[in-house]
């Protein structure tokens, strides 16, 4: 294992301990909103903290963008370009935590010059790990996981998320959205992780995901490991804007044109 990943692992391992301890008596746990639907706890703030603590540890001149902390900024080259971004989410899937629904998972990833090189995603309640470094594929507690081979809609499985939405415009074409992906295809999964869903398309758990609203935090980790285990990523136009528009298709390579096809009406919902 990379020593950078494996630096990784040792943190997502200890917040991943912090989590547990908490879930046994959730009644303890303090929590507070962001905003709709968007909650924080005590628990993303230690675990947080504990991953920023061994990062900092063994590399104290790279940067840090944390779901939580915001961003600590650490060397740059000459364009400006971090030369080594830690992107943390501490906790994600938060609501499913507070409520005892064990999908929830540790997110941390390296970006070097922009492109994202180191890749860990630990699920505490399965004590399952997903580890990618880039060229070097993608793995599943030590055994190298592929993307699924379905290659019909039909038969496939999806996850979806997306970010609470005040205006409604987004909800209603997102609902009719997921209406018809749901009849095209054997079912769609909305699990509350954006980052457990990318890991399992890696796993090939899952045919494909797509969501909108989301953050560097959400997607750095499981971008690498969707690439790294034979899959695609992009944004609704097949871009590779997702990182900054925060709209995400993540799937098999022949299921990825058919999923991007049926989220064309959701285009209308931007700005």
């Amino acid at each position: 294992m990379h020593p950078m990943l494996n630096t990784a692992v040792k943190a997502a391992r200890r917040a991943g301990a912090i989590i547990n301890r908490a879930s046994l008596d959730l009644d303890l746990v303090k929590v507070s909103q962001k905003g709709p639907g968007d909650f924080v706890t005590e628990v993303d703030k230690a675990a947080e903290a504990a991953i920023v603590e061994i990062l900092k540890t063994a590399y104290p001149d790279h940067g840090i963008l944390a779901e939580e902390s915001g961003e600590a900024l650490g060397a740059a080259d000459a364009n400006g370009q971090q030369e080594n971004l830690w992107i943390i989410d501490p906790l994600d899937g938060t609501t499913n935590f507070i409520h005892g629904m064990p999908v929830y998972a540790v997110s941390i990833a390296l970006m070097q010059r922009g492109q994202v090189t180191q890749a860990c995603i630990f699920d505490p309640s399965r004590n399952e790990l997903f580890t990618a470094t880039r060229g070097a594929g993608a793995f599943l507690n030590d055994r190298r996981i592929r993307v699924s081979r379905r290659t019909r809609m039909p038969e496939t499985l999806i996850g979806t998320s997306f970010a609470p939405d005040p205006s409604g415009k987004r909800l209603a074409l997102w609902t009719k959205t997921f209406g018809q992906i749901s009849a095209t295809t054997s079912g769609v999964r909305r699990q509350g992780s954006s980052v457990l869903d990318l890991a399992n398309v890696a796993a090939g758990r899952l045919d494909g995901y797509y969501g909108c609203g989301l953050k560097p935090w959400d997607l750095a980790a499981g971008s690498l490991l969707i690439l790294e285990a034979g899959g695609l990523i992009g944004d609704f136009d097949g871009e590779q804007g997702w990182m900054q528009n925060g709209e995400v298709v993540a799937a098999t390579p022949k299921v990825f044109p058919q999923l991007l096809s049926l989220l064309e009406p959701l285009k209308e919902a931007r700005g």
